[in-house]
């Protein structure tokens, strides 16, 4: 563990939980936070993990936009839940994203998991995009994501960021529970 990453691991535990109470801080907090995570998990040969935390700088400005753009309600976009299928085509689009950069990362690196850490990648953008568009889907697969980061991270060895990965995983439950009972999703 380092200094690096126990300041990358506050973050993160601030920028997600802003995000359970949707406040807009989640997104500037969430962008200084993947880009110290993109060198850690340069440093241990996670590339998957490396693109991912650069691709979320630019989610982190994009939810940050669409969070605070002016909508329907006064105070920005308003919780919203995807039909059945768009969750099919987004979950589709994910396993092909990771089928590919898999396939890159296992031919082309020395990546230490270039599958798992591809398919997580792949799906946690799927999850990223949803939660940028206040999707609540989004918490249910980010819970699942979160608990097989966690082992990931484990077995490189990089125990405080799996912890981290253990409470987002408790805080998208939160995450879960709250925004199903944002009235948005009643009206």
């Amino acid at each position: 563990m380092s200094g690096l990453e126990l300041f990358a691991a506050a973050l993160g535990v601030i920028a997600v939980w802003l995000t359970v109470k949707q406040n807009p801080w989640c997104w500037p907090i969430g962008l200084v936070m993947v880009l110290l995570y993109s060198w850690i998990f340069f440093t241990v040969k996670l590339y998957s993990d490396m693109l991912l935390q650069v691709i979320y700088a630019g989610l982190q400005l994009y939810g940050w936009w669409q969070w605070t753009r002016p909508g329907q309600t006064l105070q920005g976009r308003a919780v919203s839940r995807l039909g059945g299928k768009a969750v099919a085509i987004s979950l589709a689009i994910g396993a092909f994203g990771s089928l590919l950069l898999g396939a890159a990362m296992a031919h082309w690196t020395d990546a230490a998991q270039p599958w798992l850490d591809a398919a997580l990648t792949g799906f946690s953008l799927v999850a990223q995009v949803w939660m940028a568009q206040k999707r609540v889907q989004c918490w249910a697969l980010w819970i699942a994501l979160d608990v097989i980061f966690v082992g990931l991270f484990v077995y490189k060895e990089l125990y405080l960021t799996a912890t981290l990965y253990g409470l987002f995983a408790i805080i998208a439950v939160q995450g879960w529970r709250e925004w199903r009972a944002d009235p948005a999703l009643r009206a």
